[in-house]
């Protein structure tokens, strides 16, 4: 074979064609399957919504923590509008859990509907809890990738302030802000002021492991194709993240309920209206915990504290799972299966 025929057969092998007339090259061989729309949106929701209800489904922790939190929601949206406010004198004095049905959790020594006080004082507790916990998650994850991620000047000032914050007593530092600033009744600047010291503990946590994310070479491969910074953080370092992320989510919303609790409890947020820490405060100074016919008065609140933290511990364990990606592509292997037998049968 001549330098020219060589030449030719080399031009029609990369252009896909072979001029003896043999089998194509791998050059022109193409995908014979065409993507749809509906093909689109069949893997977005295997991927986003049939695959982590599949593995919340599979574990019993998580199935117990959705019911728990699920009741909780419906106490503060729909049992707000079922159930109306109590009042003073509104039933007899101290009745006993279960005594009547009108007042299933007993009343108070004023006649007050424990059940009514536990119901209403849901909506504020989980207004707190949300805006508590979120910008707490949210600022330390930011803080801890960005100052990780970026380095130099910008790691030395956000974790000089990280220390700060860190090295400040959480509970005290609460207590002096509530006195300060009038906070009111705004649920959601309380539950803000709760967290305004818990992020730096993440923060830190998020950097020391963003500082060896940043050298793996899928962020390398992100930062040579010219990404910007806010796309590789959000894209390439945090989902490896989001197992601890959701934990400590979880964490935070319990913490702000105890701190909230507390804070009622001591008198130290204002209020106006009866929530599960005004109970315990006015149970403890009627002496309730004493008294074993009003320990109802005192148990209750306790009760509901517990109960929503439970469901938050169970909640977070599971959707640990969620964000495993061994477990997620087990299950999106298992669902894409479901969805080859199923059609074959038919």
């Amino acid at each position: 074979m001549t330098d020219r025929d060589h030449r030719e057969t080399l031009t029609d092998a990369l252009d896909g064609t072979c001029t003896d007339g043999g089998t194509p090259t791998p050059f022109e061989t193409v995908s014979q399957v065409t993507e749809t729309r509906e093909d689109k949106f069949r893997n977005v929701y295997d991927t986003y919504v049939r695959a982590p209800l599949s593995i919340v489904w599979g574990d019993w922790r998580a199935r117990i923590g959705f019911a728990i939190i699920l009741c909780y929601l419906l106490m503060g949206t729909v049992g707000t509008v079922v159930i109306e406010p109590t009042a003073p004198a509104e039933g007899p004095a101290l009745a006993q859990p279960f005594e009547t049905m009108d007042y299933p959790l007993g009343t108070t020594d004023m006649g007050r509907d424990l059940f009514s006080q536990v119901v209403h004082s849901t909506q504020e507790m989980l207004k707190m809890i949300t805006a508590g916990a979120l910008f707490s998650v949210t600022l330390g994850t930011v803080v801890g990738a960005v100052a990780g991620y970026k380095g130099g000047w910008v790691d030395t000032v956000l974790s000089a302030i990280t220390d700060v914050f860190i090295n400040i007593p959480g509970f005290p530092l609460v207590m002096v802000l509530v006195a300060i600033f009038e906070m009111g009744e705004n649920p959601y600047m309380i539950g803000i002021l709760l967290s305004v010291a818990s992020w730096s503990g993440l923060a830190r946590a998020i950097r020391s492991q963003v500082l060896t994310l940043r050298h793996e070479s899928f962020v390398e491969s992100a930062r040579t194709m010219g990404l910007p910074t806010h796309v590789i953080v959000s894209k390439e370092i945090v989902p490896p993240l989001l197992p601890y992320i959701v934990i400590n989510l979880t964490n935070a919303a319990r913490r702000v309920i105890f701190e909230a609790a507390a804070l009622y409890y001591l008198g130290i947020l204002p209020f106006e209206d009866l929530n599960w820490g005004v109970t315990l405060q006015l149970a403890y100074e009627a002496e309730a915990h004493a008294r074993p016919q009003a320990l109802h008065w005192f148990l209750v609140p306790m009760a509901a504290i517990t109960g929503i933290s439970i469901g938050l511990i169970l909640l977070g364990q599971s959707l640990d799972r969620v964000f495993n990606p061994r477990v997620r592509a087990r299950h999106e292997k298992t669902t894409a299966d479901d969805d080859t037998l199923e059609a074959t049968t038919h």
